[in-house]
């Protein structure tokens, strides 16, 4: 199948700075008409990965790729992620892509599916992106901007766009909670010596919505035939009426921190499926995952697909139950990379914390349990245990699990759910990725 040459486009990728693989990007061109073309670009993996072939059994058989704090277990071989199919700048690529036609408003006049071949021109991060944004805010409004390079006009462009799709997709009750990402810094042996974090963006922003826009239209252009989507079901009712009750008692002083860790808990998990449910997060009727095939299979799966349905029109449709049990398999490779994941970041955790051992730091209670108190600490953000013993020794404490609170039977000391507190560092295990606290003091 013939390909769309695409190397005189202007494009260009933007990613985190430390990645190595690139399987997303962005081409932009101002049309003699006024509108704008848009491209996003995704490197086509499945040209090189065969379904049956050793290495798509792997990939298949780990579902995705590990990110841990000190290193990275990838879905695919090396070769593979950061070189033939990282679209590295100012080397030929070959992607999927979707083609749109758009006003400058962010309306989509029509789109097209086709297979590439594409030439970064420049490869950013997003620091170096959000700097290019932030400077044009502060030329004053209705000055022309003095624009330094195509690539620079060009992500002021997408970005204008971005946040009107963005906004839009808020408005119609999309979820827009946002966690900062914990990043250590680790010495020659591998123990932590700084913790800090990074928080999403506009540049974040306009790369999300750019991504969010072609995996719709492609779960969209699918129509009825047997296809992977990303669904997202109705989150649990109690939890959200406790929720809401929870935040209507503590007023102001709900913590924002505390109401989107709630938020996050009352909410389904995300997972593969061929029963389409749409997706609730996003309240898109039809989403699926087709941006970053490197480091996902699903993704994979669905380019073999858009590729035997629209690109080719060859071939019988796959059959519903093999794909279903496909994306089980998927789901729960995703939920334990996650969880090893969430370990890894523990596991540093506690390694950091080895160094502050009796140490008084103020943190606020990040969670309620029978056992005890979780505590996250304000500067750090790790985050330990006070074991329910040494809450108020001598005295019972009982668990009020509605009101997210325990409260000492005999003194009647209440302890809620974003609380203020100052503990002391008694116990940092990095083999059991446990830390525990004393309470020094409320506050």
């Amino acid at each position: 199948m013939r390909r769309r040459d695409m190397r005189e486009v202007l494009t260009f990728t933007i990613d985190p700075a430390d990645a190595k693989d690139f399987d997303d990007a962005l081409s932009f061109a101002e049309q003699e008409d006024g509108t704008l073309q848009v491209g996003v670009h995704i490197a086509d993996v499945t040209h090189y990965v065969k379904p049956g072939s050793q290495v798509d059994n792997e990939a298949y058989e780990r579902g995705t790729s590990t990110y841990l704090v000190d290193r990275v277990l990838p879905m695919l071989p090396e070769e593979l992620c950061n070189d033939l199919c990282s679209l590295r700048p100012h080397e030929d690529k070959l992607c999927m892509s979707v083609i749109f036609s758009m006003k400058p408003d962010a309306t989509v006049l029509k789109h097209k599916l086709c297979r590439t071949v594409i030439r970064s021109d420049a490869r950013l991060n997003y620091d170096q992106a959000q700097s290019i944004i932030v400077e044009s805010q502060k030329v004053p409004a209705g000055t022309p901007i003095n624009v330094e390079s195509p690539v620079a006009h060009a992500i002021l462009r997408l970005n204008e766009m971005a946040l009107r799709m963005r906004a839009a997709r808020l408005a119609k009750g999309a979820l827009a909670v946002e966690q900062d990402e914990m990043r250590f810094i680790l010495d020659e042996t591998g123990h932590p010596r700084e913790i800090y974090f990074e928080h999403p963006n506009e540049a974040h922003h306009l790369i999300e919505e750019f991504m969010l826009l072609a995996n719709r239209t492609v779960a969209e252009a699918v129509g009825s035939r047997p296809f992977v989507y990303r669904v997202h079901d109705k989150p649990n009712e109690e939890k959200l009426a406790d929720l809401a009750d929870f935040k209507h008692r503590m007023g102001d002083k709900a913590l924002p921190s505390v109401v989107e860790m709630l938020t996050m808990r009352a909410m389904s998990k995300a997972v593969y499926s061929t029963k389409n449910i749409g997706h609730y997060g996003l309240r898109f009727d039809y989403y699926t995952h087709f941006t970053s095939p490197i480091r996902r299979y699903p993704d994979m799966i669905v380019h073999r697909l858009v590729s035997k349905y629209i690109l080719t029109g060859k071939g019988d449709t796959w059959p519903q139950e093999v794909l279903e049990n496909m994306c089980v398999h998927l789901s729960d490779m995703e939920q334990l990379a996650q969880q090893a994941e969430r370990d890894s970041i523990k596991h540093f955790q506690a390694l950091w914390m080895q160094d502050h051992m009796g140490e008084e730091l103020d943190g606020h209670i990040s969670g309620v349990t029978e056992f005890g108190l979780f505590v996250q600490l304000d500067e750090s953000r790790c985050e330990g245990l006070v074991h329910v013993a040494k809450i108020c020794p001598g005295d019972y404490m009982m668990l009020d699990e509605k009101n997210y609170r325990l409260i000492a039977a005999e003194s009647g000391t209440t302890f809620t759910l974003g609380d203020a507190v100052r503990v002391r560092v008694v116990k940092a295990d990095a083999e059991k990725n446990q830390i525990d606290f004393e309470l020094v003091e409320s506050r």
